[in-house]
């Protein structure tokens, strides 16, 4: 590993949820956390580095086309998701990356279990998916309104140790993905609730940010220590070795940006994907094309302009 590698995942380590451990959010992260980086220049200049050793990385991912890397974002309403995707992932090959967002289940999506839907938008190998809330909105959302799971067609006397067979189904079905070679990268947002007041407060006054603005926002406000508890809970049950979650602190948007960067970096630089290597049979194929290609050469042209950084 070099020094950069190990600095990443030093730098990633206090987000890193300790699987089997006991979390209280409120008690165990502090979403305006910022460790030794203290200024907001220095962190524009950390990210840009990062998001630079995401594109190298992707681009092997992609060329070596046996792994892909499944990045679930989760958080409150403001929490930063989108403009996390947005500045994280600038740069990356879009032919390599799909984002997907979750919305309320349609009736086709409740006929089926309620990992269908989440199994059909996994990214293949070579590529990156990113779950803009995702398969966990079933142990959140649904738990704090229950009166959801009314919807789903869930049989009779079913509901009785549902949260925990739940946890269980999605760490075994996270398991099978990682066994097949889909690595996930689970980043919980973590927002405050004063921070989350003054992003309200800005989509409200700033009009061109009136459209992000939703009064279910603030209905779902009121349930923050539901939600606080939910999320403990969920990442109690739901961090493993095979998929930790990562708790990022969100109040600081440029903070977030940094360490969502290095964690998906991380487990980039623990795959480390390689370029193909072709064989001999087709080496000697290659240099016989390209004596074709420089006898062709117009005159006064370089044969081969590529040869010296051979």
């Amino acid at each position: 590993m070099t020094s950069r590698e190990q600095r990443i995942a030093d730098f990633i380590e206090p987000f890193r949820v300790e699987p089997g451990s006991n979390v209280k959010l409120a008690r165990d992260f502090e979403p305006d956390f910022r460790g030794m980086i203290r200024s907001k220049k220095r962190g524009r200049k950390l990210l840009a580095q990062g998001t630079e050793l995401l594109s190298e990385y992707q681009s092997r991912l992609y060329a070596q086309h046996t792994h892909g890397v499944l990045v679930v974002l989760q958080a409150l309403d403001a929490g930063g998701k989108d403009g996390t995707i947005r500045h994280v992932m600038t740069g990356v090959n879009p032919q390599g990356v799909s984002v997907n967002s979750f919305k309320v289940p349609s009736s086709a999506e409740l006929d089926h279990d309620y990992l269908w839907r989440y199994g059909l938008r996994l990214p293949g190998r070579g590529e990156i998916g990113i779950f803009n809330r995702s398969h966990y909105e079933e142990v959140l959302v649904v738990r704090v309104h229950p009166e959801l799971l009314d919807r789903q067609k869930l049989p009779p006397g079913t509901r009785q140790g549902l949260w925990k067979r739940r946890y269980r189904e999605i760490n075994e079905w996270e398991r099978t993905l990682s066994d097949n070679g889909i690595k996930i990268v689970k980043l919980f947002l973590n927002l405050s609730r004063e921070e989350q007041r003054i992003r309200f407060l800005r989509r409200i006054d700033l009009r061109d940010h009136n459209w992000k603005f939703s009064a279910a926002d603030i209905r779902e406000r009121e349930y923050w220590d539901d939600y606080q508890n939910a999320f403990s809970r969920m990442l109690s049950k739901t961090s493993t070795e095979w998929a930790p979650w990562y708790v990022i602190p969100a109040d600081r948007k440029w903070y977030a940006r940094i360490a969502a960067a290095s964690v998906i970096a991380n487990t980039l630089i623990e795959i480390d994907p390689r370029y193909p290597k072709v064989g001999n049979k087709a080496q000697k194929a290659l240099q016989e094309i390209k004596e074709t290609l420089e006898e062709q050469a117009p005159e006064g042209a370089a044969a081969d302009p590529f040869a010296a950084e051979a």
